[in-house]
């Protein structure tokens, strides 16, 4: 049975990403969107997308076997699934499923 301290801070946690995410509906209600908040709309997914492939590959081995194959080969099979069908959660669990069953 978890403690109060696990409830407390899970609790916690929720509220604050709960906070976080209804602020924007909270503070522009019935007003037009800044230019600058749909900017940030715009552009941030795709950064934040690039900036997690940077992350996830930043330790991969070109001079080593298996030459970062597993990596490559399931960032492949992640760019085509999205490109031919577009539909993100079926391209990130096969490239998930694809890269476990390589390593």
């Amino acid at each position: 049975m978890p403690d109060l301290h696990s409830v407390l801070l899970i609790a916690v946690c929720a509220l604050v990403t709960m906070a976080v995410r209804f602020a924007p509906f909270l503070f522009f209600a019935g007003q037009e969107t800044p230019p600058v908040i749909a900017y940030l709309g715009r552009v941030l997914p795709g950064a934040l997308i690039g900036m997690l492939v940077i992350y996830c590959l930043k330790d991969i081995s070109l001079l080593k076997a298996p030459f970062a194959a597993p990596e490559l080969i399931s960032c492949a099979v992640v760019v085509l699934l999205q490109w031919r069908g577009k539909n993100s959660l079926l391209s990130i669990v096969a490239g998930t499923v694809c890269y476990m069953l390589l390593i």
